[in-house]
């Protein structure tokens, strides 16, 4: 048998999920495009047997941040394609997949830093990491759970000619009354840093990158939790700013 034969086939690869996601995004609008642009995002990542074991997680508590390997279970297609319209670009300039982060990509596959918040056990029993500064919708799954590594995993010089400095413009918000109801309303418990998150969602302007800058009547809504929060964006007085109608 030559070297070339002896080799396992990699075209029947198998991926198991370690945890299935559960997170205050319920769809993709909303979504922040990268990890840690939204301080306030908080997610359970439900351990699935047989890798529910605590022993399988021994020393973790020592990382304050986790790199995730995860499927973007609703980008995934029957055919990809070599180019892409990343929203960094305006949606205007093509990119190889290969050149972004694209969800809609060979594989489907995702990697995300985010921020360790300790193993536990929920209501039912259930293993659980909670995360933070996440970008996972909910049933996300998650492939493989690491430790990040300061003194490896940071390369300070590191360049992306196209996106080399996070996205800074963010959009002013204001609740109106009846949201500032809704809010005052809700438990801390069960929607923890909820007004921050909603502050996070919208200010960075979450349409498509041909609605940007329109002025528009229309209401979007972004599923955050079991909540629906509506709002609108406002331009063509004083300031463009962003308006939370409820949150309900």
């Amino acid at each position: 048998m030559s070297r070339h034969q002896s080799r396992p086939s990699v075209d029947a690869l198998t991926l198991t999920p370690v945890a299935i996601t559960r997170s205050c995004f319920r769809d993709k609008f909303g979504v922040p495009r990268q990890p840690g642009l939204t301080r306030f995002a908080h997610a359970d990542l439900v351990i699935q047997p047989p890798f529910d074991r605590e022993d399988a997680f021994r020393g973790l508590e020592t990382a304050s941040h986790l790199w995730l390997t995860f499927q973007f279970h609703e980008a995934v297609r029957a055919e990809w394609r070599p180019v892409v319209r990343p929203p960094r670009l305006g949606g205007n300039r093509k990119m190889g997949v290969f050149a972004s982060r694209s969800p809609f990509r060979p594989n489907s596959l995702g990697l995300s830093v985010v921020r360790n918040e300790g193993l536990m056990r929920d209501a039912d029993g259930r293993l659980v990491l909670r995360v933070g500064d996440h970008d996972l919708i909910d049933g996300t799954p998650i492939l493989d759970i690491k430790p990040y590594l300061p003194f490896a995993d940071s390369v300070p010089e590191a360049t992306l000619g196209w996106a080399d400095s996070a996205p800074t413009e963010r959009l002013p918000v204001v609740f109106l009354e009846e949201a500032e109801q809704q809010l005052a309303a809700l438990p801390a418990e069960r929607y923890p840093d909820f007004r921050g998150l909603i502050e996070d969602v919208v200010s960075y302007d979450p349409r498509p990158s041909f609605r940007r800058g329109r002025d528009e009547e229309r209401i979007y809504g972004a599923h955050l939790y079991d909540l629906n929060v509506r709002f609108r964006f406002i331009h063509g007085d004083s300031q463009e700013r962003v308006e939370v109608l409820t949150v309900c």
